[in-house]
């Protein structure tokens, strides 16, 4: 028996809903208890490769766990390749974290009969945007206590907690001495109570523990700069660079070195790349661009860069007081009197102390792009507009088993042991009209909870790609970035963002059945293929916190996939996968869906499948808490 989760009438929104209890109607406990199969013994032998098919360079780390998520055993693969002996014979999950590259984790089946050995290859893709995988490797093979430590020092500091701070960093340094995240923290520690000096010294302690630390360089390009010493900042800014070559923060630092050393040509060429890979988040760049120009008597350019600034950031007493200096007579400038009206970067640039649970800013990396390919964005968003029109004309309701591990974040950004569960799942969904459109979701576990665990129901993953629908594409604004790759294929990537002078109709939030609903502008990424223009990967992540329900946090990432109906011949790609990050009224979780099984049923088959009335006649009474929640 089917059960419905959620329903959405007259608009596509509510592309994630909350609700408290979860809008299902079975009130079972969950259950965590998972059967593993463990006669016999496995060898598995494990192959790592990049994008282009050869085995990674160097050291990862790789950590196997049991599907209830207990830990079973960890190693470290070298040049690409790891051979684990003696495993039972059972499912695990394997998660890879190596310098460079994003992680990854693969569910392997070693339940073989036919051969002992069983060999898996796993691809590696460069880092996901503004991550930086190897102070995420150093961290994941941090001792537990060494880990809760130093996760706990971050959020002190987050709150300006520094006696507490200090006192979990010295912790965090007796179990990881040689520590180079441990030695970065203490530095912004030191930075954050005034000791300059010491500050750079910890920088520099990171550095030679690592030298491809990207914070640590950014930093003390930044102290630097606060000197006034900017010959000294380049070094650092170019050695960032190559550690992530896609990062927005490094030209926009460079592009104030260049300032401040009268290189007007230069500083205007990093200013506008760092604005091009970094979008709103490098919005500070606008303001040495502004300089550059002016010194490069470019007024009248500068004060429209100036202005559009100016919108997003109408409190910026620095930027006014530049845009006052616009608008007087043009005097005969000299370079350092432009240059004096430029804030210092200060900490607007550095990214100190980033989450250390969520996914980095969409906007801090946009990734490697194919050189000298030149996208046209007109076409990629037309196309994309159609394959979203055919999928509606294709698809009328489709089913398929959902499994679901959910994992609570504790406030030091430790995660529990996972809960799993496993739906059968339907839905429907299509355009009521042009531009009204209607999805709904149902769920059943016949054999299991219904619930979603924290009482937050995942809705509307499915509609989120409805984003490049020719209707719902004029409320966002575009940008193509560049041609990338991604799993072996070329994409073209876009950046999208909800305009501000347009209605949203992506994403909502709701709380409790009955509740109000509220808007959550979302700002995010595509990629596109060159050959079919399908979406196989999209991201969203929401432009500012809603603090009339307390929600702080919302992060989507989406990969697609081919799925082929035999029965109507008919190829779409869905929803292979999801990882949803939420920070709801300080309840953080991190949730990854997967989907199999697809079935299709179109127009013709309605009466194939239909909702029971006892759903229909007995819906779940939302909890009080739920419906009338206290904001």
């Amino acid at each position: 028996m089917l059960a419905r989760t959620n329903k959405y009438s007259a608009v596509l929104a509510l592309a994630c809903a909350m609700s408290w209890p979860s809008l299902t109607a079975a009130q079972n406990e969950i259950s965590t208890v998972g059967l593993i199969n463990t006669v016999g013994i496995s060898d598995i032998e494990i192959y790592l490769k990049g994008p282009d098919g050869q085995p990674i360079k160097g050291t990862a780390l790789v950590t196997v766990t049991m599907p209830d998520g207990q830990l079973y055993k960890q190693d470290t693969a070298k040049n690409g390749y790891l051979r684990l002996n003696e495993l039972r014979q059972s499912s695990y999950n394997v998660q890879v974290i190596a310098p460079g590259y994003g992680t990854v984790t693969k569910q392997i089946d070693a339940q073989s009969k036919s051969s002992r050995l069983i060999k898996v290859t796993i691809q590696l893709q460069p880092g996901p945007e503004g991550v930086d995988a190897a102070t995420d490797m150093e961290i994941a093979a941090l001792a537990p206590k060494a880990q809760k430590a130093l996760g706990k020092a971050i959020e002190e500091l987050r709150a300006n907690k520094t006696v507490d701070a200090r006192s979990s960093l010295e912790t965090a340094v007796k179990f990881a001495p040689k520590s180079a995240e441990v030695q970065y923290v203490f530095g912004v520690y030191e930075s954050q109570v005034g000791d300059a000096a010491q500050a750079k010294a910890y920088w520099t302690k990171c550095l030679e523990l690592y030298p491809q630390h990207f914070r640590a360089l950014i930093s003390l390009s930044e102290a630097s700069l606060k000197e006034k010493k900017p010959d000294e900042a380049l070094p650092f800014l170019e050695r960032a660079e190559k550690v992530e070559p896609s990062s927005w923060r490094p030209h926009a630092l460079r592009a104030e070195v260049y300032l401040r050393r009268d290189s007007l040509d230069d500083a205007i060429k990093e200013a506008e790349r760092a604005l091009e890979l970094g979008h709103a988040q490098a919005a500070m760049a606008q303001l040495v661009l502004t300089a550059a120009l002016i010194n490069h008597g470019e007024r009248e350019k500068a004060e429209g860069i100036l202005q559009t600034y100016l919108q997003a950031h109408p409190a910026d007493a620095e930027a006014k007081r530049q845009l006052a200096f616009l608008h007087e007579p043009a005097p005969k400038e000299s370079a350092n009197a432009a240059a004096g009206t430029v804030p210092k970067a200060g900490g607007e640039i550095a990214e100190a102390l980033p989450s250390s649970w969520l996914p980095p800013d969409i906007d801090d990396k946009p990734g490697t792009f194919e050189p000298g390919a030149v996208c046209m964005l007109d076409e990629v968003l037309k196309n994309a507009g159609n394959r979203m029109q055919e999928f509606l004309t294709n698809v009328d309701r489709f089913v398929a088993t959902e499994s679901i591990q959910h994992e609570s974040i504790n406030k030091w950004g430790m995660s529990s042991p996972p809960t799993t569960l496993k739906f059968d799942y339907l839905v429907s969904v299509h355009e009521l009209k042009p531009g009204n459109f209607n999805v709904e979701e149902y769920r059943t576990n016949p054999n299991g909870p219904m619930e979603f665990p924290d009482g937050i129901a995942t809705v509307g993953l499915p509609a989120l790609a409805l984003i490049f629908h020719p209707h719902n594409a004029e409320n966002f604004e575009f940008a193509c970035e560049g041609l990338a790759r991604w799993n072996g294929a070329l994409a073209w990537q876009v950046h999208f963002r909800q305009r501000a002078d347009r209605p949203n109709t992506v994403r909502r939030y709701r709380v409790g059945l009955e509740g109000r609903s509220y808007p959550v502008d979302v700002k995010g990424r595509a990629w596109i293929t060159a050959d079919n223009f399908q979406i196989v990967r999209l991201e969203t992540q929401m432009i500012a916190p809603v603090p009339e329900i307390r929600l702080a946090a919302d992060y989507t990432a989406i990969e697609y996939g081919p799925v082929h109906f035999q029965g109507k011949n008919v190829e779409m790609w869905l929803p292979q996968s999801a990882e949803i990050y939420s920070d709801w009224k300080g309840r953080r979780f991190h949730r990854r869906h997967s989907f199999s099984k697809y079935m299709l049923f179109s127009v013709e088959d309605k009466e194939t499948i239909s909702i029971p009335k006892t759903a229909e006649e007995a819906p779940p009474k939302p909890d009080p808490e739920g419906a009338r929640p206290n904001l």
